[in-house]
């Protein structure tokens, strides 16, 4: 570690003290992810941790979700886990034609935690490298009308950037119908440069191929060009999840 990565952690540290919080349960690592998102700004991502630890507690008091608090959005298996990519990032596979608008969004938040925390809890941790992002595919073929949520879309990543910083590796959107680019543009207000440059808008067999290359078939379900059976994302066990 550089000695100006190193000062600044130091001075994160500080700040989160000087804040009223500890950072005693958490290794640097972890701290790191925090101070990438907030582009190596000591006191900015001080405050951007205490408001997450102060989150997760709230929210998130069992330090994990459980199946029980989310069974409506569960039943359609619209999320399925399919292991890892060549870079070792958990591949999060999202079928927009199964989503409908949540009549809960309490249920729905959670539901979007629960696949998260999930999500990176099955990736290969490296205490080096902090190698626990994940790659998230947004399938939209057959959406209609009925599917789209852009409430439910914006929930969705303003949990992404506020509660989990330097976490997604990159996003392919597939698939997208004719009308999507209307509601994208809605979507895409609410989008943090750290998080806008890393979605991919797959729109042609250029765009196909890069992602079999980069996801690798071992993992990508037929429908998407490769050699796999989509898992559930409830079917997935995954130890420690309660760690993230």
């Amino acid at each position: 570690m550089a000695k100006s990565h190193e000062l600044k952690l130091i001075q994160m540290k500080e700040y989160i003290q000087k804040l009223g919080s500890s950072t005693e349960k958490y290794g640097d690592v972890t701290l790191e992810r925090f101070l990438i998102e907030k582009s190596m700004d000591p006191l900015k991502a001080a405050k951007m941790f205490v408001a997450w630890e102060k989150w997760r507690v709230s929210f998130v008091p069992l330090g994990f979700i459980p199946e029980s608090e989310v069974v409506d959005e569960l039943k359609p298996k619209k999320i399925f886990l399919q292991g890892l990519s060549k870079n070792g990032f958990p591949v999060m596979i999202f079928q927009g034609s199964k989503h409908l608008p949540a009549k809960d969004q309490n249920q729905y938040k959670k539901f979007i935690v629960y696949a998260f925390d999930k999500a990176i809890a099955s990736g290969t941790r490296d205490k080096e490298t902090g190698n626990e992002k994940l790659i998230w595919i947004m399938d939209m073929d057959h959406v209609g009308y009925k599917n789209v949520d852009t409430q439910g879309f914006i929930s969705g990543f303003q949990i992404l950037q506020a509660y989990y910083p330097d976490r997604l590796a990159k996003l392919y959107m597939i698939n997208m119908p004719w009308f999507f680019a209307s509601f994208w543009k809605i979507v895409a207000r609410v989008l943090e440069k750290s998080t806008s440059e890393k979605i991919v808008m797959v729109n042609n067999e250029k765009g196909r191929t890069q992602l079999i290359e980069e996801v690798g078939t071992e993992v990508l379900p037929k429908e998407l060009g490769g050699n796999a059976i989509l898992v559930p994302l409830q079917d997935v066990q995954v130890p420690n999840v309660n760690k993230c």
